[in-house]
């Protein structure tokens, strides 16, 4: 089936050629990086995790958010999502992809990920956070290629899938609570000690992901005849208003727990974000955006009138996307290290070549999800074309 990806329109070709000067510039940067060292980003000893962990952070909750079509899919017997879902797959897998190259460009001695498998030690979480996302990664390729390949021959999906798919739920589930004990396992971190860190990530994770997802089958539905169903469409967007109200109550019990504790290694990180401290706020008002985006989102999402309406809802879901991608992809990583252990405020800020190779990562990702999904597309158009006929 790969072969279907490899032929288009010039438009489509046009795209995959942006993508790869995109990639291109990006491996630039990163041989760069490789021969200089990582003093060509803004990390630096204070602030050792920034916008490429950060990122990571980000795609982890996308890319576990695949959950959301699946198990209503596949363990409820919900066939709104039955086209819905190889969408849902296809977004997961192109987004695991891009948390392992973020990681990847986030080590110094890229070599040395392969002491992870060399030398394993079950007590550390970076060795369970591989393990989950390689597994997570392999499960839905498999899950992908044989449901699509039985689809293509008109053929329901080998017996033997089903226990794969059932064991996808959980491992969906537990890659980005996983990711949020890394943080969370850090006792010298006060920002991140709390044990509602977990929950916090997958309800903004459950918010995100299908939001993105909904835009995505909007974009799919305008540029080809393959429409997702509005049904699919109507039950994601409940989904994305329940864990984006979810998302905002838990950011509200941390403020309020930090706020009227007075506790001064909890507050000043608070402070950091939204009011600055010491001259210091570098990101006081993007995350002063992202909390206005999160409330519009809300308001426009809770409304079933405005839910309802097209342009309404992509407003809505672009709302949901940019304030949690600010929050995890921005504030929630630079924000544990700032005051660092000592309670110094430290300045940190991507520089060029940093948001530059992060920029060829995310092409990356499109350019896998492009392929992807016109390998899909072609598959559904051809089995569209033979029952017409």
């Amino acid at each position: 089936m790969l072969e279907k990806a490899l032929s288009g329109s010039k438009y489509y070709w046009s795209w995959i050629f942006g993508l790869l000067v995109v990639i291109a510039v990006g491996v630039a940067c990163w041989f760069w990086q490789y021969t200089v060292g990582l003093t060509i980003t803004g990390l630096s000893r204070d602030v050792v995790w920034g916008f490429y962990i950060a990122q990571f952070t980000f795609l982890v909750g996308v890319a576990a958010s695949a959950v959301m079509v699946v198990l209503p899919y596949y363990l409820h017997n919900f066939k709104a999502f039955g086209k819905m879902t190889i969408l849902g797959e296809f977004l997961a897998i192109s987004a695991v992809i891009m948390c392992m190259l973020f990681i990847f460009v986030d080590m110094g001695m890229p070599n040395r990920i392969l002491n992870v498998f060399l030398y394993p030690t079950p007590h550390s979480m970076m060795f369970w956070d591989t393990v989950a996302l390689g597994g997570y990664l392999v499960l839905n390729i498999i899950i992908s290629h044989f449901t699509l390949a039985a689809e293509r021959r008109e053929e329901p999906p080998p017996r033997w899938l089903k226990p794969v798919i059932l064991l996808s739920i959980p491992w969906a589930v537990s890659i980005h609570t996983v990711t949020a004990f890394l943080y969370a396992g850090l006792a010298a971190r006060p920002f991140w000690l709390t044990a509602i860190l977990a929950p916090r990530f997958l309800a903004s994770a459950f918010a995100a992901g299908p939001a993105l997802l909904i835009l995505l089958a909007f974009f799919v539905r305008r540029i080809s005849s393959f429409d997702a169903g509005q049904q699919a469409i109507d039950t994601l967007a409940k989904i994305v208003t329940y864990a984006m109200t979810i998302n905002v109550f838990f950011v509200l019990m941390e403020v309020f727990t930090a706020v009227y504790s007075d506790i001064p290694e909890h507050l000043t990180h608070f402070q950091f974000l939204f009011t600055g401290i010491e001259g210091e706020s570098t990101l006081v008002p993007w995350m002063w955006t992202s909390s206005l985006l999160a409330i519009v989102a809300l308001v426009v999402l809770i409304n079933p009138k405005t839910r309802g309406n097209h342009s309404w809802l992509l407003f809505g879901c672009v709302a949901v996307v940019a304030s949690l991608w600010i929050d995890k992809g921005l504030g929630m990583v630079i924000a544990g290290f700032v005051p660092n252990t000592l309670g110094q405020v430290v300045h940190y800020s991507p520089t060029a070549p940093e948001l530059l190779i992060s920029l060829s990562i995310y092409a990356i990702g499109l350019l896998v999800i492009t392929g992807l999904y016109k390998i899909a597309l072609e598959v559904r158009g051809q089995l569209r074309k033979a029952t017409t006929n």
